[in-house]
């Protein structure tokens, strides 16, 4: 997973969209206390520094130092590199000791974890049974009919075939990721939430340069976003008829997986 993201950790950094405070705010609200928590592949620190507004320490790990590089410090934040698995020793060494994690959050980055042996390591972090998991992914941005529906043709045909096999996961909104942990979803009612990033057409593509599927196939010589490519999508883009503002509101759905560990697990 690092490898993917370290050649385009600057434009991760300048293409990912801010995740909404309403998003934090109804995870902070499912855990009793407000002391620790552990974001787990924090990339850039996009979601860390929504959760130090809730929680008084945040420890925020990513198995990439370039992606580290371009995180913005915070005094509730320690940002820390670390292997893609670890120990529990590791764990209690990087992280924080047993049972002492009010909540452990993964903003787009669980379905590239080894998930049997990261969730070993959840169990013991967490503090039971009150202790909370949350991951969530997006999915593709929504700016208007036209170009989202060229994004959803070239995102298949362009693209898919770059895609690294985990991909699957976000494409399936998370539904079938595997997530062993007690729902507190009341009666399958989670609140809809979208991230939101104010966009002109460059930064549309910077974002979409962002991906590792378009890092690989750069890799392999084949430039996805081909000029004929780019004068379709900036089609789209102007589509709307607003030709006088370039800047446009890009929308992408959030899915959400929360769950409590419970005294079992």
């Amino acid at each position: 997973m690092a490898k993917l993201f370290i050649k385009q950790a600057e434009q991760y950094a300048a293409g990912r969209p801010t995740y909404p405070a309403k998003l934090f705010e109804y995870i902070a609200s499912k855990t009793p206390a407000h002391d620790l928590v552990w974001d787990v592949g924090t990339g850039t620190g996009q979601a860390a520094h929504s959760l130090a507004a809730h929680y008084t320490t945040v420890i925020a790990t990513d198995t990439s130092p370039k992606q580290l590089d371009f995180t913005t410090k915070h005094p509730n934040i320690h940002y820390r590199h670390t292997p893609p698995t670890m120990s529990i020793t590791e764990v209690e060494q990087t992280v924080a000791p047993q049972g002492s994690v009010d909540l452990v959050t993964i903003a787009q980055a669980l379905h590239w974890f080894d998930l049997p042996s990261f969730y070993k390591n959840v169990r013991w972090v967490l503090k039971k049974p009150h202790g909370i998991i949350a991951a969530w992914c997006y999915t593709l941005p929504e700016v208007n009919s036209a170009i989202d529906a060229v994004l959803r043709r070239i995102y298949t045909t362009n693209f898919g075939p770059y895609w690294e096999a985990p991909r699957r996961f976000i494409d399936e909104e998370y539904k079938t990721i595997e997530f062993p942990f007690e729902s507190i979803d009341e009666e399958g009612t989670i609140t809809s939430f979208a991230a939101e990033k104010e966009m002109k057409f460059e930064d549309y593509l910077t974002y979409l340069r962002s991906w590792s599927s378009y890092q690989t196939a750069k890799g392999l010589g084949v430039e996805l976003l081909s000029n004929e490519v780019i004068e379709e999508l900036e089609k789209g883009w102007k589509e709307d008829g607003d030709m006088e503002n370039d800047i446009k509101v890009a929308k992408f759905p959030i899915h959400l997986k929360i769950g409590r560990v419970g005294n079992n697990n």
